[in-house]
């Protein structure tokens, strides 16, 4: 992003403090939710952790109400229950009342607690991201993030019990690192221009089709078992997404 902002002679458009902030904001939030999760998945049970990890696309429609003014139509409602009800069931292990409500009655449990703080971190870091691309460039928002996001994420990593695991991690994945930088940069770049054309309402649950996409991976590349409930998450996920589409 460096090379393209500054080698092509594309400066950056005059920067407001108020945008300025609110990339900073937006990369806390997001620095957080990472860290957040990743406690949940080392202490927890995945198919615990994970969907309340997902939490925050019940918190986004009502922040988008409450302080962007955005309206949601009953077609658009009904699209993000779906969305909700298919992320949270596609790491379940069964479908029953007991499984369903499992994760809800661990609340005590470290790795539950961070994973619904992780949900609702995020959350709020969406609602100052759609603010931040409604005023600001997305592309440009979107690289003054990430540099807030790194210069964050190094200065944790300056602590003297991730010494070496930098170099270390770098000899083991070079390649899947080399491969995962276009990839995740490719992913931010094109939600945030997402961001500028749709409510973030809608956007943050239509992300989840992610999780459709990685079902069919693990399906066709990886030789990892369907399921019927990963049948059944990814259908109501997909059903979700024509809702909100129609919406």
């Amino acid at each position: 992003m460096s090379l393209f902002v500054f080698g092509s002679g594309n400066e950056l458009p005059d920067l407001s403090l108020r945008s300025l902030l609110l990339a900073a904001a937006a990369a806390v939030c997001f620095v957080l939710y990472h860290w957040f999760t990743g406690v949940a998945y080392r202490e927890g049970d995945l198919s615990m952790t994970y969907p309340l990890a997902q939490t925050a696309m019940l918190y986004v429609p009502i922040w988008g109400v409450l302080f962007l003014g955005e309206s949601i139509t009953l077609p658009g409602v009904v699209g993000i229950l779906l969305i909700i009800a298919g992320a949270y069931c596609i790491q379940l292990r069964q479908i029953s009342a007991s499984e369903l409500l499992r994760p809800f009655t661990q609340l005590r449990n470290s790795s539950v607690q961070a994973a619904l703080l992780a949900g609702f971190i995020y959350s709020i870091g969406a609602i100052i991201d759609k603010t931040g691309v409604d005023q600001y460039s997305a592309y440009h928002f979107t690289y003054i993030l990430v540099f807030f996001m790194l210069s964050f994420m190094s200065i944790n990593l300056l602590r003297p019990n991730y010494r070496g695991r930098i170099m270390e991690e770098w000899r083991q994945n070079r390649t899947l690192i080399l491969w995962s930088g276009p990839v995740m940069l490719a992913s931010f770049l094109s939600f945030r221009f997402g961001l500028q054309l749709s409510p973030v309402s809608y956007a943050v649950p239509v992300r989840q089709v992610s999780l459709l996409i990685g079902v069919l991976i693990g399906l066709l590349f990886l030789g990892e078992p369907f399921g019927r409930i990963r049948l059944l998450s990814s259908g109501l996920i997909l059903l979700g997404v024509v809702f909100v589409w129609h919406g």
